[in-house]
């Protein structure tokens, strides 16, 4: 298989979602997986700037007619860390497609800012390769993300024949529900998180916080939203893109300061 197929995540090398994911897309072409010794949830775009990265070999499989190669390394770095480690150091050669994923949890609305589920597709569309993010509404370690496979390798297929525009990746959130009502093109959703912190007395003195907090969002009634989609039981696909500027203010600011 002449296909390259390069897989991320930020729950670890050994979580399910991972491992699931890659056996989905084996069908397509060689799978090479560079992920996490461990959880790095909430990672995002970080890099391990203050620390040495290390790798470890884990596995290798052979390949049939039917079937791609499977090779699976885990680095102690993050989620960022891994996919520029295998671009520069591991991968055999540059890769056809880049996945994240399958997220123990959904990264919907903003809270794809914080992902490092998302991360990996942002890596890999910087690096101008397709790249898709994957997330689920279930969060058990031993989840079965066998409802999804229809809709990973649908888009899938669909990256690897037809290409996705540059600078520009999809995030893919799917519900925990026993009947999917379809796919729903959305865009990203909007909302606030409160209560982020809770305080705890240390015993030898001083307070120390665990990050918590819950999520309300601003649109859970605009069914163009991923929010919306995701809560009506729809994969909520989300075209995201690297450019961030926003040009209606940019031409404000000109005619305000220039």
């Amino acid at each position: 298989m002449d296909k390259l197929i390069f897989i991320s995540n930020d729950d670890g090398y050994a979580a399910g979602g991972i491992q699931q994911l890659a056996e989905m897309v084996r069908e397509f072409g060689d799978v090479f997986v560079v992920a996490p010794d461990g959880g790095r949830s909430g990672a995002s775009m970080s890099i391990s700037s203050h620390d040495p990265v290390m790798n470890r070999f884990i596995r290798y499989e052979e390949g049939t007619a039917a079937r791609g190669s499977l090779t699976v390394w885990a680095c102690t770095g993050t989620p960022n860390d891994c996919t520029k480690m295998a671009f520069e150091k591991l991968l055999p050669r540059h890769p056809d497609l880049v996945l994240g994923g399958i997220n123990h949890g959904d990264n919907c609305a903003v809270n794809a800012h914080y992902s490092g589920t998302m991360s990996i597709a942002l890596e890999g569309c910087i690096k101008h390769v397709p790249s898709i993010a994957f997330s689920s509404g279930k969060m058990a370690a031993d989840a079965d993300f066998g409802y999804m496979k229809g809709y990973v390798q649908k888009l899938v297929q669909m990256a690897l024949e037809e290409g996705l525009p540059l600078e520009v990746c999809l995030n893919v959130n799917v519900p925990d529900v026993e009947e999917l009502k379809g796919l729903r093109i959305c865009k990203m959703g909007m909302g606030d998180w409160h209560e982020e912190w809770q305080e705890r007395d240390h015993p030898r003195g001083g307070k120390y916080y665990w990050i918590a907090g819950y999520y309300a969002p601003h649109d859970s009634n605009d069914q163009a939203s991923d929010t919306w989609a995701f809560e009506h039981g729809y994969a909520a696909v989300t075209p995201l893109q690297l450019d961030m500027t926003a040009y209606a203010v940019m031409e404000q600011l000109k005619k305000r300061l220039e």
